[in-house]
């Protein structure tokens, strides 16, 4: 069963029009022949008035035949003052009057229409009724003729009729070819999208050269394809990084078990059990970052308070093993609103971050600047080349200086001190500093 939910667009759009059309048709049509009608019948009755005068003329004269010529018209009888049928024509020579009305008082003519009267049966005539004025009283002359039908000429209702349908014929054929010439550019960006499959994101929707919807529709199509191929680009690169990241400890803790079962006599067991303990603590850490990521990446949502971060700083000081000196000069009362839990994973970051990669000391700076409440962590290390001040952000990133000094990095630290950041509505940069490297985070401040 065809529903109208299972039309095209192209058909919709054409029925409204032919619907349009036609019902605009129906009115003009209707407008026209009452239009045409009342004319008729006004020329109607003025053919019955300029026919009818002969006879008022011949009866002014006094030279009234007692049969009058047919003429033009369908009857004619002529009435003295009291009401006998002086003369007529043929065809109702011998019959009563045709009518009982007369012109009223002041006036010389009035016309009625009479349907079904015993001198035209089945017929509905137009009669107009004259007074003439003569010395032994008003004459009265009647002159009937068939009325004017409601289609006025089957003619004339044949040519307005057929020019509505050709109207309505024309206006669907014009809607269909407009429609059909407005969707051309959207079937083709629909073509195009059928065959753009996961393996091909790098083809691109056609772009129509006409400014409009369509045109806005394909570029937002392109933007979003551009967006869907980076993020594919993006997952495949983190699937292959994770799988990378994992199979080290993996590869690991096999190769100290392989070694170990070979060698079980020669095995220091306990030894053995801590190897594969750090081994464990770096998988651990891959995996919860890899957690925390996939939370990040789904806009979980985040129970949000307000947040010290100088004194979120003091307690991570106070929490952490330290390899080098950790000075904290926070301001109190620097407030956020956010995840203290998030946050103080980002401070955790930062701080790890900067530990591997400083020589002797690390310096932490809280401190609110107008609407915003900043923190920087500042390290005396080697630094950080500005061209790579964005490479440091990407996930599973360790630039060889950090290989080399810590391989137990799992690369995802930064990543998601950035993005929690974002989810908290700052930012998290690498800036200009002395020595080492200089991050600086921005949160909106809380007042």
């Amino acid at each position: 069963m065809v529903t109208k939910g299972s039309w095209s667009v192209r058909t919709r759009l054409t029925l409204i029009a032919v619907t349009v059309a036609a019902l605009s048709g129906l009115a003009l049509s209707l407008v026209a022949t009452l239009s045409l009608y009342g004319l008729a019948g006004s020329y109607r009755a003025q053919e019955i008035t300029n026919a009818a005068l002969e006879t008022i003329n011949l009866t002014v004269r006094e030279q009234l035949p007692a049969v009058l010529p047919q003429g033009a018209l369908d009857g004619v009888q002529v009435l003295d003052p009291s009401g006998r049928v002086l003369s007529s024509t043929p065809n109702l020579r011998g019959r009563p009057r045709m009518a009982i009305f007369v012109p009223p008082p002041g006036s010389v003519s009035a016309d009625r229409q009479v349907c079904d009267s015993p001198e035209f049966p089945d017929r509905c005539m137009v009669v107009v009724a004259f007074r003439v004025h003569r010395p032994g009283g008003d004459w009265i002359i009647y002159a009937a003729d068939d009325i004017v039908p409601w289609y006025v000429h089957p003619g004339l209702f044949a040519v307005i009729v057929g020019t509505s349908l050709a109207l309505v014929l024309l206006a669907g054929v014009g809607a269909y070819q407009t429609v059909n010439r407005a969707l051309a550019p959207v079937n083709a960006i629909r073509s195009e999208l059928a065959e753009i499959t996961a393996t091909d994101l790098g083809r691109r929707v056609p772009v129509p050269p006409a400014a409009g919807e369509i045109k806005e529709l394909a570029v937002t199509i392109n933007q979003t394809l551009d967006r869907l191929e980076a993020a594919a680009e993006q997952q495949r690169r983190f699937a292959s990084d994770a799988s990378h990241d994992l199979r080290s400890p993996l590869t690991a803790m096999r190769a100290q078990v392989e070694e170990a079962l070979h060698y079980p006599e020669d095995t220091d067991w306990k030894a053995k059990a801590g190897e594969m303990l750090a081994s464990l603590d770096r998988l651990q850490a891959i995996v919860s970052d890899l957690l925390m990521l996939a939370r990040l990446d789904s806009g979980a949502p985040m129970a949000r308070q307000s947040i010290d971060l100088g004194e979120l700083c003091r307690e991570e000081m106070d929490h952490r093993r330290r390899r080098v000196e950790i000075v904290c000069d926070a301001e109190s009362g620097v407030m956020v609103q956010g995840s203290r839990l998030r946050l103080a994973r980002l401070m955790t970051n930062l701080l790890d971050n900067a530990e591997r990669h400083a020589a002797s000391r690390v310096v932490v700076t809280v401190a609110a600047r107008g609407d915003t409440a900043v923190v920087e962590v500042l390290d005396d290390g080697a630094g950080i080349a500005r061209d790579q001040w964005e490479v440091v952000f990407r996930r599973f990133t360790r630039l060889d200086a950090s290989r080399n000094k810590d391989a137990g990095g799992t690369g995802l630290g930064l990543p998601i001190a950035r993005e929690v950041a974002e989810a908290h509505g700052g930012t998290l940069v690498i800036e200009e500093s002395e020595r080492g490297a200089r991050f600086v985070l921005r949160l909106p401040l809380s007042r």
